[in-house]
């Protein structure tokens, strides 16, 4: 893992995650996620509760494919047609798949809205805007609604503890405010793309709300 973040390698690792018919390489889609992991961890502990999770994922999707049935883990689009074939998913409760690559990889897919929804505040914002209510509404829009009320009141405290604006942007890694801003908005097109095709893939085959 990186020693420091850099925001153009989440841009390139997104856009080489995306094939020419936009299938999504679940390598680069785990090297892209050990950046955004990395920039969590640069700002401290407290993503630690969604950097931790993320990296456990990681580890599970790693492990699928460098298993003996790894040739089907090599996009998301593979994984789900294999496991859905082969019932290798837990539809309505956890039980024989708990770490099926579908579920895990629903994880990542909803933290990754929050990443998403939560650097566009940041790339939107003014001097004005305060980081801790960005990372809340951004965190009330996406992953609230699959947490337990204990982590989202644990989350609600974390974030109120984030640094400043200057500090997010000087994490990136990326030159001025403006050349920030600029990337953020190419890295978060990309990202954009690839959690869309994502959740219309999930949505397609009922599985958005895998236990």
């Amino acid at each position: 893992m990186a020693e420091s973040f850099s925001l153009q390698n989440v841009l390139d690792t997104f856009k080489s995650s995306l094939s020419e018919n936009k299938e999504i390489y679940i390598q680069y889609y785990i090297a892209g996620w050990k950046e955004l992991v990395s920039f969590m961890n640069s700002l401290g502990t407290v993503f630690s509760f969604i950097s931790k999770d993320a990296v456990n994922k990681i580890q599970i999707l790693e492990n699928l494919q460098a298993g003996e049935s790894g040739s089907h883990y090599l996009t998301v689009q593979s994984m789900v047609k294999y496991e859905l074939e082969n019932e290798l998913v837990d539809l309505t409760k956890r039980s024989s798949h708990p770490e099926s690559g579908c579920r895990t990889l629903l994880r990542l897919h909803r933290a990754l809205l929050w990443l998403e929804l939560f650097l566009e505040r940041l790339r939107t914002s003014t001097e004005e805007s305060k980081t801790s209510v960005m990372c809340s509404d951004a965190y009330n829009e996406s992953l609230a609604q699959h947490h337990a009320w204990i982590i989202r009141k644990a989350t609600g405290v974390a974030f109120c503890a984030l640094p400043g604006r200057d500090s997010f942007f000087q994490v990136m890694n990326a030159g001025s405010e403006q050349e920030v801003v600029a990337l953020l908005g190419e890295a978060l097109a990309l990202i954009s793309e690839v959690h869309q095709i994502t959740e219309d893939l999930y949505a397609q085959n009922n599985l958005l709300e895998l236990p």
